[in-house]
């Protein structure tokens, strides 16, 4: 029996596409916004922090999914392309390892931020998004064809279920709001499409004001 799942059942890997995206602008921009933030002005640091957090607590959500489900099902059938796999596996470790380093650093500089600690905070983000968008090339360029042939529909979708239990209710509007921003009609009509009626009448609502209000207050001059 083959491993290929037949074509009305295969996953729209595009949607990774897209979210990755999200990544991509957001943490370059943290740095940005942490070198900006003005000394001593912690009422600021602490927007741009909470941020940084929402951010990562994305990653670490969608990371999730895929250690839970994506690379064992394809270690299971997509052999022997399986090395790609392995070495995402090990990215991850990375990523998480970089993650460790830049949050004491997150603390220290929202409590005092200044030039040197807001510095240093950047620098750390910046390295960390070197070795996220390293990870998530090699993701788009080699794992998303495997997961189009060995990964049924149904358990791609499955993917966004797992650690979305990390998130506060609240910050779901936003993350979500931060993937569709630069997502074009089609590719939001298609993330849409998979989310129940309700939460996509609440997104377009109260979740449309709560994302503007949320990136005007954080991307202020």
């Amino acid at each position: 029996m083959t491993s290929t799942t037949h074509t009305d059942q295969r996953p729209d890997v595009h949607d990774m596409v897209v979210i990755h995206r999200a990544f991509r602008r957001e943490f370059p921009a943290a740095a940005r916004l942490i070198r900006t933030t003005p000394n001593g002005d912690t009422a600021r640091a602490k927007v741009v922090a909470d941020h940084l957090r929402l951010c990562l607590g994305g990653l670490e959500m969608h990371h999730t999914g895929e250690d839970i489900l994506l690379w064992p099902l394809l270690l299971k059938r997509a052999a022997p392309s399986t090395g790609v796999v392995e070495t995402m596996q090990a990215q991850h470790h990375g990523i998480d390892a970089r993650v460790e380093a830049l949050t004491p650093a997150l603390a220290a500089w929202q409590a005092a931020p200044t030039k040197a600690t807001g510095e240093h905070l950047a620098t750390l983000v910046n390295r960390f998004s070197e070795a996220l968008f390293e990870h998530l090339d090699l993701e788009e360029r080699e794992v998303l064809p495997l997961a189009s042939r060995h990964v049924t529909a149904v358990e791609w979708d499955q993917m966004g279920e797992h650690g979305s239990e990390t998130m506060r209710s609240s910050e779901l509007p936003i993350l979500f709001g931060l993937i569709l921003e630069d997502a074009d009609a089609e590719e939001r009509a298609r993330l849409l499409a998979k989310l129940p009626l309700a939460v996509r009448v609440l997104l377009r609502t109260v979740g449309a004001w709560q994302f503007s209000r949320y990136v005007t207050r954080l991307r202020q001059s």
